[in-house]
């Protein structure tokens, strides 16, 4: 196989994969709950995923990192769709068990925000893991520390482009992009959730893998 064949068989399933994306979001994209709201957590997407694309040339994460994220950013333009404090996963559940399930795990709000920051540590954490080994490897303890640590700054700044939109734009749009649906720890709790799932993440690498190593496919 020349060098040719060999790049476009390997960018075939992340592109693949960005085709399967781009038909998602297209069919989200149309008439969502909130229509300022989805554009505000739509320019994560804006930036994040041209990025992706430009440099799959340079640095290919492994099928698994692409996949992880695929799943990530659909999980993320469902709550863009709906509003994350306003996603109906309760209706659905109730509609195909006959069940609610705020009800049976003692929910007082709208978890799918919680989910979603859950998500952003356990499915990304193998990509960062792959960053940091191909760009600055850590060396010892630190190797398993950065990738969480990047994950956890990164929710961290996340909170903080929140609080600052909510606070310029104010209203019914500040308080729908910030969704904290009355709690006064919200940013905490998901701060804490992302890096739960980014410690269970690595947990799981760790021993489907036996050291741990995140070698890039």
């Amino acid at each position: 196989m020349s060098p040719a064949s060999q790049s476009r068989h390997r960018q075939a399933y992340p592109l693949a994969l960005l085709i399967g994306f781009l038909l998602l979001w297209l069919a989200l994209a149309i008439r969502p709950w909130f229509r300022e709201d989805w554009l505000l957590e739509n320019l994560m997407v804006f930036a994040v995923v041209p990025l992706f694309v430009i440099t799959v040339h340079r640095l290919r994460f492994s099928n698994l990192a692409y996949t992880l994220l695929f799943l990530f950013l659909c999980a993320h333009e469902v709550g863009a769709h709906y509003t994350y404090s306003l996603v109906p996963y309760d209706r659905a559940v109730h509609a195909l068990t006959g069940e609610s399930l705020d009800a049976l795990l003692g929910f007082r709000r709208n978890n799918y925000d919680r989910l979603v920051h859950f998500l952003f540590g356990l499915l990304l954490l193998p990509l960062a893991a792959e960053l940091f080994d191909a760009q600055a490897p850590p060396r010892g303890v630190w190797r398993w520390l950065m990738p969480v640590l990047f994950l956890e700054a990164l929710s961290a700044v996340y909170e903080l482009i929140e609080w600052l939109a909510a606070s310029a734009f104010g209203g019914d749009l500040g308080q729908a992009y910030l969704g904290t649906q009355g709690d006064v720890w919200d940013a905490q709790r998901d701060m804490a959730l992302a890096l739960l799932g980014a410690v269970i993440a690595w947990v799981a690498l760790a021993l489907w893998r036996g050291r741990g190593h995140l070698a890039t496919a």
